[in-house]
């Protein structure tokens, strides 16, 4: 029997594609077979497992990050009318700024060109990731830059999140992480109460009143009231996209992977819902480091592996295949 090999990226330093590289490595080591899946959740490497998933074509749009700067911004379309835009390649925290980092200034403007080109390139079904972003714009940004440059033509939008946070509790819950201090998490806070009685005003919809309409700081929320966007628990729809349960179905094991597990693992991460879908299969967590709050939720695993390099990884892996291998017998 095989073991499926489905890791998440470790923030900032390894991509999904290359923690499963090797810790599928060290399972062949120790003489065991791996299948590599490498998944996402909406954040971070998202966009760099879909591109792969769905034999997607990347191709480079210039566009502005949230501040102004220009940038240039890969999105990913596939033969059948699919685009992959990453909110955080045009609107992410880490981007460079020229004039500042203002929290109360930060756009998806550079998000919402990288959209109305995909509709432009003919996609008909267009999956935007809207992890890591800088802004609590509630989508204004990304909405005006869609109207300016011809609307969506006609696509179908999903944004993909790894939070059920609601449009006006955004700026609060993240708010702080993009450099928000109290008085700029009220201006916020108004800002996108302003934003969600317009939006029904115009539109009919509240987004106030949905889950996951406060993802990248209300952009989910703007895009579901504006243009109807579909909005999903990127974990989930990575995993249906990807097929999951057909590489699952000949696997003995399951060896997840993040670059800190900890108590939020839980709450819509990928390897909750791995966990979610794994049956009696033994499940194997090979992670950067374990934070002091992880408690009952380790009792998930079989066994929790710390790596935080390559070689580590390698190893990782083949204890994994021996333990497996020995559970089996």
């Amino acid at each position: 029997m095989s073991i499926l090999v489905a890791p998440d990226s470790f923030k900032g330093t390894f991509t999904a594609v290359e923690v499963s590289r090797h810790i599928a490595a060290g399972i062949r080591s120790a003489g065991g077979d791996a299948i590599e899946l490498p998944v996402a959740d909406g954040g971070e490497g998202t966009f760099d497992v879909l591109v792969r998933g769905l034999d997607a074509r990347q191709v480079s749009v210039s566009t502005v990050g949230p501040w102004g700067d220009a940038v240039t911004a890969a999105i990913g379309l596939t033969a059948d009318g699919t685009a992959v835009v990453e909110l955080a390649a045009a609107s992410g925290l880490n981007l460079p700024s020229s004039r500042g980092r203002d929290p109360l200034v930060a756009s998806t403007y550079g998000t919402g060109v990288l959209i109305a080109e995909a509709a432009r390139l003919g996609a008909r079904r267009i999956l935007v990731a809207c992890g890591g972003s800088a802004t609590t714009d509630g989508g204004a940004g990304a909405i005006a830059a869609i109207e300016e440059l011809g609307g969506l033509r006609g696509a179908e939008v999903a944004v993909l999140s790894d939070v059920t946070t609601r449009f006006g509790d955004a700026a609060r819950v993240f708010g702080p992480q993009k450099g928000a201090g109290p008085a700029a998490v009220d201006l916020l806070t108004d800002r996108l109460e302003q934003q969600a009685q317009a939006f029904l005003r115009e539109h009919g919809r509240d987004p106030r009143t949905v889950d996951r309409t406060g993802a990248a700081g209300g952009f989910s929320g703007g895009m579901w009231a504006r243009y109807g966007a579909a909005l999903a628990s990127g974990a989930d729809y990575v995993l249906d996209l990807l097929d999951f349960e057909q590489h699952l179905s000949g696997c003995s094991a399951v060896v997840v992977g993040e670059g800190r597990l900890d108590s939020q693992t839980g709450q819509g991460k990928i390897i909750a819902a791995v966990l979610a879908r794994r049956g009696a299969r033994s499940v194997y967590a090979v992670v950067g480091s374990v934070g002091s709050d992880l408690g009952d939720y380790a009792s998930n695993f079989d066994d929790v592996i710390v790596a935080s390099d390559a070689a580590a990884m390698v190893a990782a892996g083949a204890r994994v295949a021996r333990t497996a291998g020995h559970a089996l017998r």
